[in-house]
């Protein structure tokens, strides 16, 4: 049985996906300019996630995780830090061009 962190995990995954290459329509994660920015991230988020669990300041239920760790932290950080970066750059494409269409429209 999924725990109940996993199965955010997952939700954070599926609706970044989904908010990007089929609801808001910015189609940043076929770009490789978003998955070299994206490594970047992982790289800095494994160093930050690996201090915090590696000297118990987090810690974590195992009847809630998978086990499988990376850098001291649960696979399943990986999954949360994927979908904010990924659903907070959706969303600031998408206002980015919006303000651009509004101003377009103000010049016309």
């Amino acid at each position: 049985m999924i725990g109940a962190y996993t199965a955010g995990a997952i939700g954070a995954i599926v609706a970044a996906v989904l908010m990007d290459l089929v609801i808001v329509r910015t189609r940043l994660l076929r770009t490789r300019l978003f998955w070299a920015s994206y490594a970047i991230v992982v790289f800095f988020q494994l160093i930050v996630n690996g201090i915090l669990t590696g000297l118990g300041i987090v810690q974590y239920d195992p009847e809630v995780i998978l086990g499988v760790r990376l850098a001291y932290a649960p696979i399943e950080d990986l999954g949360f830090g994927f979908g904010l970066v990924t659903l907070t750059l959706v969303m600031w494409t998408r206002s980015g061009r919006t303000a651009a269409q509004r101003a377009t429209e103000e010049t016309r």
